[in-house]
């Protein structure tokens, strides 16, 4: 089996990974307020809000280590078939 194979498997497998990292974090964010007017006597309410962000900012940097690694590997593959296409023709 050659490097080929492999590299598209790697590649399959980020963008799988950006995928499921994104729609974790949008399911996540669905029920986020972005703005809420709270009496004080909705200390309930107030405590999702921040837990729903907490759980949000733990969720974030492995999105951008996953998206990276989706890039690179996309950037991987074209500099592949750049360096495919020099080898050809400069037989």
């Amino acid at each position: 089996m050659g490097l080929l194979p492999v590299i598209w498997v790697l590649w399959g497998v980020s963008l799988v990974l950006t995928a499921g990292v994104s729609i974790y974090a949008a399911r996540l964010g669905r029920n986020e307020e972005s703005q809420i007017f709270l009496a004080d006597s909705s200390s309930h309410v107030k405590s999702e809000q921040e837990e729903i962000a907490t759980r949000i900012g733990r969720i974030q940097p492995l999105k951008h280590v996953v998206l990276a690694l989706a890039g690179l590997m996309t950037m991987l593959i074209l500099a592949y078939y750049i360096l495919d296409v020099f080898r050809q023709f400069s037989k």
